[in-house]
């Protein structure tokens, strides 16, 4: 777990002007995001298992792959191509803690390469314990007017229909004590009016997770959802956020600042290990002390 995290000084808004194109790269962001790349301790929680991350170079994926390998879990790490140089970096994070790493990079806007992605998961970690369907499209719209059809497409696809195709590919090679686990957002609940979309898509990744976590009860397989709040990642100034609201990014949550990736990396890893074997069809706000 992280260490001495209410001891350190994350950073606070307002931030630096900055935008990015998409998807955009967190090595480029300033501040740069704390993944736990340093301050992750593992007790191996997760020894054996065999994990696939979705999202993993950056964010809130990075924190968990980072997390899950430093907890014992060889992982399969997805990402777009123009995010090799993040990827890069996490693979040398998965391979210092002893641990494989498999690098899965395409879009997962296209069905047949999701099927293709469990496929390769399993036959290189020779087998799948865990799946965090964490990836995510974010396009900041100020008018409704402005959201196109293709975009509302890619969104929809990125965050419901993709979590949707890996698992339903994964069943086979499931067995009891697998877990999944979606990542939604505080959206699901509170949405922005600037994220109609987005927000519209987080719903519909939890609730299906929950329907999902009830399906597959019988089968000792567990579905749960976490749900951030503001997190200091690079989909924020890669068109998640306008640049304006990227300086002031997390400023109105109670503890006054956005959460840094490491600080809710262990939600995830408890959720993947054995120790939540009575946790199934939950959903779990992570939001700086806003309450949804």
């Amino acid at each position: 777990m992280p260490k001495d995290t209410a001891l350190r000084s994350y950073p606070r808004p307002p931030f630096p002007r900055q935008e990015q194109a998409y998807p955009g790269l967190a090595q480029h962001m300033l501040p740069v995001p704390d993944h736990g790349e340093k301050s992750y301790v593992g007790h191996g929680r997760l020894a054996g298992k065999k994990a696939l991350v979705t999202g993993a170079d950056s964010g809130i994926g990075r924190a968990v792959a980072i997390a899950f390998a430093r907890e014992g879990a060889d992982v399969a790490l997805n990402y777009l191509p123009e995010e090799e140089d993040d990827a890069r970096e996490m693979i040398a994070y998965i391979e210092a803690a002893g641990r494989k790493a498999v690098a899965l990079a395409g879009d997962l806007t296209s069905e047949s390469f999701c099927m293709r992605l469990v496929e390769d998961a399993v036959r290189e970690l020779g087998g799948l314990d865990i799946i965090v369907n964490n990836a995510g499209r974010q396009v900041y719209q100020e008018d409704l007017a402005d959201i196109s059809t293709s975009q509302f497409d890619d969104t929809f696809k990125v965050n419901v229909y993709a979590p949707f195709w890996i698992i339903r590919a994964a069943l086979p090679h499931l067995r009891p004590g697998a877990s999944l686990i979606s990542t939604a957002s505080v959206n699901a609940r509170e949405p922005s009016d600037g994220l109609i979309d987005y927000a519209a898509s987080k719903g519909a990744i939890a609730t299906m997770t929950l329907a999902i976590a009830k399906n597959l009860a019988s089968k000792g397989v567990r579905a749960n959802v976490v749900a951030p709040g503001p997190f200091w990642t690079v989909l924020q100034p890669s068109g998640g956020q306008s640049p304006e609201r990227v300086q002031h990014f997390g400023e109105d949550s109670p503890l006054g600042r956005p959460g840094q990736p490491a600080e809710i990396a262990s939600i995830y890893v408890l959720l993947a290990c054995d120790e939540a074997s009575y946790i199934t069809g939950s959903f779990l706000p992570v939001t700086g002390g806003k309450i949804v």
